[in-house]
């Protein structure tokens, strides 16, 4: 018996409608927005990840699938969606198209972390990207999108925001972080260590104890921002307040990749404890241009596919399931299984989920599977019915059954 991969789950065919009702809502909710599809290859060159995501967080050092290929060239699977999006724009030339350029993805991500809980080593996210826009009100919008995704899925979340500034703003407070955490650097874990030399913001979003006590009394990002990025702030604040979205500011939010500027922000859920985050993202003005594209500013956001349907399930959501026959059609004997795959053939042309007999059951045998599966619907074709063109059709809720000719089939149940 060979196992499935830790970390990794299998989605059965009794749950694959979960899934495909999440990624029809997320479609939707962008199709709103003017947001098209855009599909990226499942691995990239490694370099796009170590340059865009930043060579000093935890995905780069630790967590992605990265391996040589028979061309020895270094190669990575996707660890997360923005970076991918940026190289097609780049290399498509979208630049020079139409701006904004609103585009999302429904995309496999792979990190090699220990799993738990809405975590696992290859998931799976809907995410949005906006380039060319660089005021506040995109970065509301890329905000609205996920907030009107949430609502129509039913999650109840908090929607927390901040700024971490851009690049001229952000060094001083660098240094600021620097210099609070100097008399504790001995205390803090070996990553924070590394991150105090490499990129002090990233020391706030530790998840050890005792460096989140330590960072508790940090200085605050908020207090060291620009004329310029206090401006978009308070816009972005504005806009929210104006479209009705709820928020509340969280000055430890930082994000774990490195290449976001000014705003950033998460809908947090308890539902699922310590993993409460279900999606997140901000602007990343920069990232275009490190990626060698022209300088373009960009915002987006990312929400993960399992967390979202383990927060739905835990909150008592019902997901509507389509999948379900509406009729199947039992036959006696051989020559009226005959006809009843002549029917369902005809039914399924027509846009009717209809079921038949594969396994020459009895009829009693047929009705328990119809009934297993689900069928609104059973139409029994014995050697009676055969000869007057007519199936005894039951309805499986009510008990009622009434008799059907064939000819009248496709209409019967076309509105069923």
């Amino acid at each position: 018996m060979i196992n499935i991969p830790k970390g990794t789950k299998d989605v059965l065919p009794a749950d694959s409608y979960k899934w495909q009702y999440v990624e029809g809502v997320a479609r939707e909710t962008a199709k709103l927005f003017g947001v098209k599809e855009l599909r990226t290859p499942t691995f990239e060159h490694t370099e796009l990840f170590s340059r865009g995501v930043g060579d000093t967080t935890d995905i780069v050092t630790k967590e992605m699938y990265t391996f040589k290929d028979k061309g020895d060239r270094s190669i990575t699977l996707k660890p997360e969606g923005t970076a991918g999006a940026v190289r097609a724009f780049i290399e498509n030339g979208l630049i020079g198209g139409a701006m904004p350029a609103k585009m999302y993805y429904i995309t496999p991500a792979f990190r090699y972390e220990r799993p738990q809980a809405g975590r696992l080593r290859e998931f799976h996210q809907f995410g949005v990207e906006i380039f060319g826009a660089k005021g506040a009100q995109t970065d509301a919008e890329a905000i609205l999108i996920a907030d009107s995704l949430l609502k129509k899925l039913g999650i109840n979340v908090k929607l927390y925001i901040n700024s971490i500034g851009c690049p001229t703003c952000r060094a001083k407070y660098n240094q600021a972080l620097k210099e609070f955490f100097a008399p504790h650097v001995e205390e803090l874990c070996y990553d924070c260590k590394t991150r105090y030399e490499k990129n002090p913001l990233r020391l706030l979003d530790c998840k050890e104890e005792n460096c989140k006590k330590i960072n508790a009394s940090a200085p605050k990002m908020l207090d060291y921002l620009c004329e310029e990025c206090a401006t978009h702030f308070e816009t972005l604040k504005t806009h929210l307040q104006n479209a009705g979205v709820a928020y509340e500011i969280d000055s430890r939010i930082v994000r774990g990749l490195d290449y976001y500027t000014r705003t950033v922000f998460e809908f947090v859920s308890t539902s699922i404890g310590a993993q409460g985050t279900v999606c997140a993202g901000g602007r990343y003005d920069g990232l275009i241009e490190q990626l060698g594209g022209n300088p373009t500013p960009a915002v987006g956001f990312a929400a993960g596919i399992e967390r979202l349907l383990i927060v739905m399930e835990q909150s008592g959501v019902e997901i509507p399931n389509d999948d379900k026959a509406t009729v199947y059609i039992a036959g006696m004997d051989a020559e009226c299984r005959d006809k009843a795959f002549a029917l369902a053939s005809q039914l399924r042309l027509s846009g009717v989920k209809a079921e038949i007999d594969h396994m020459e059951r009895s009829v009693k045998a047929q009705f328990k599977y119809a009934d297993k599966i689900g069928a609104k619907y059973v139409a029994v074709i014995g050697g009676n019915e055969l000869a007057d063109g007519k199936a005894n059709v039951k309805n499986m809720t009510t008990g009622e059954s009434e008799s059907v000719a064939f000819a009248d089939f496709v209409a019967y149940f076309a509105n069923k």
